[in-house]
């Protein structure tokens, strides 16, 4: 039987004024969730493809972590402002543009010859996968009536899940068969089927009334984060000294402090501080920058462990990500039940460390282990995972209401693309600083090195169950309307 997900029922007697006819809208339904799935696809299929990568580029396995970095870091930068851009041009040119520009990074990034012309061609790619969802579903807000646009979301929303779960298993799978060039590449057909699509089915709405860009305020922001990203993972990469990696924090606080002073003075600031008299929404959005650098790390670190330290192939690598994926699908619900019976911060600081403690048991890992206890390891692992997102997202969302829904949002998806940049960055300087100290990595002395990296990013996330005990025990209730697309 298929899994083919149907798109909402369209039915033109539904329509009490002209505009797009039912055809035009599931076209544009498709396009959109066609749109989620590249961008969320392209977060996690480059995972079990660095070694080769790495081969190819004439490069060290352990230092291609600026490849997923590229990509996640520019996606965070450029959310705030894909918003903005569809009132201002409309979403039929910047939706079109975005995928123009994705097509033409995943094109070059094909043709990359370097790793610093990778890493270009990278940015270049999230700058236009940045903008697909966020103008996707704005065009779907402002195309559908109330009354249908969640059911339309939830399509939208199906492919963006499932894009990182085969991400890993597509891209070790495309490594064996091809070779790695083929992860990008397979985005260009689709590209210019979807840019001739857009053109031609994508409503074009603005809005008339759009004001200024605070682009003061967001240029504070990008700064904030991309010192903080250089000083965490500048040292290993770049080789960048001690006193600059200090000066480069110092920065990021400072750029970080004046936002808030910024916001306060203007009168339209790209995330009003009002959001943070939100309880549940400081909390949820605080618990997913410091617990996501943890969970972050993991689809960066076990595909480069199972390769480097165990010997697997990209596909066995990437087949050994599937149970993290299937466990993480069959607890989504569990979660639910846990938080309405025993309350959020119950929930969260348990299963927080929980989470911790998971990713620290990979510190156990030798060449002799069963594999089905690697097996039933990943999957314990997934599932607590995929429970802690559920836990986190709706508890941020919760109570945000129609007023600060859209700043809230973006804030929010911001801080997800940061943390798994972040998270990616800190798994990255471990690793680089562990085999360091081992002065010369092969396959048979990396194993301790990524022991040591599993066992400090484990503590990092079971430490920042701290921040969920500042809830209150009687937070009970689930989010009762939340962005389908939010819930990974």
């Amino acid at each position: 039987m298929s899994t083919t997900p149907t798109p909402p029922a369209l039915s033109p007697d539904t329509e009490t004024a002209p505009g797009p006819s039912p055809r035009s809208l599931t076209v544009m339904l498709w396009l959109v969730a066609t749109g989620f799935f590249m961008q969320t696809l392209d977060s996690t299929i480059v995972n079990t493809a660095l070694p080769a990568m790495a081969t190819s580029l004439g490069e060290l396995p352990l230092r291609m972590q600026s490849v997923v970095i590229a990509y996640s870091l520019t996606m965070a930068v450029m959310i705030p402002v894909s918003g903005w851009l569809a009132d201002k041009l409309g979403t039929r040119r910047v939706f079109f543009s975005a995928i123009l520009v994705f097509t033409i990074g995943s094109l070059l990034c094909a043709n990359a010859h370097t790793l610093n012309q990778l890493v270009y061609f990278r940015i270049v790619q999230g700058v236009g996968g940045a903008m697909l969802l966020p103008v996707g579903r704005l065009a779907v807000l402002r195309t559908f009536p109330a009354e249908r646009y969640l059911p339309a979301l939830s399509f939208v929303a199906i492919p963006g899940l499932i894009g990182p779960l085969i991400g890993p298993t597509l891209g070790g799978w495309l490594v064996k068969i091809a070779s790695w060039h083929w992860i990008f590449l397979i985005n260009v057909p689709v590209g210019i089927v979807g840019c001739i699509a857009t053109f031609i089915f994508m409503p074009d709405s603005r809005n008339e009334h759009t004001g200024r860009f605070d682009l003061g305020g967001y240029l504070l922001l990008v700064v904030g984060m991309v010192a903080i990203s250089f000083a965490l993972d500048g040292r290993t990469e770049f080789g960048i000294q001690h006193a600059t990696v200090l000066v480069l924090l110092i920065l990021s606080l400072a750029c970080f402090v004046a936002y808030g002073l910024h916001a306060v003075r203007v009168p339209a600031p790209i995330f009003p501080l009002e959001l943070f008299k939100i309880h549940t929404f400081s909390v949820g959005l605080l618990g997913n920058l410091f617990a996501r650098i943890g969970s972050g790390s993991m689809p960066y670190l076990i595909p480069l462990l199972l390769q480097i330290s165990l010997g697997y192939s990209a596909f066995e690598a990437g087949l050994m990500m599937l149970p993290v994926a299937a466990a993480g699908m069959a607890t989504k619900r569990l979660v639910t039940k846990l938080i309405t019976r025993y309350s959020y911060r119950s929930v969260l600081m348990a299963n927080t460390i929980l989470v911790g403690l998971m990713m620290a048991s990979f510190a156990l890992t030798s060449t002799d282990q069963p594999l089905w206890l690697r097996v039933v390891q990943l999957a314990v692992f997934g599932g607590v995972n995929s429970m802690q997102f559920t836990a986190m997202n709706t508890l941020t969302l919760k109570d945000l209401g129609t007023g600060g829904a859209s700043s809230g949002n973006s804030l929010f998806s911001l801080v997800q693309m940061l943390s798994m940049s972040l998270g990616v960055t800190v798994a990255g300087a471990l690793l680089t600083t562990f085999t360091g100290i081992m002065h010369r990595v092969t396959a048979a002395n990396s194993l301790p090195a990524f022991h040591a990296t599993f066992l400090c990013v484990g503590i990092i996330t079971a430490c920042s169950s701290w921040i969920f005990a500042q809830l209150s025990p009687d937070i009970r209730t689930p989010a009762k309307k939340t962005d389908p697309s939010e819930r990974t």
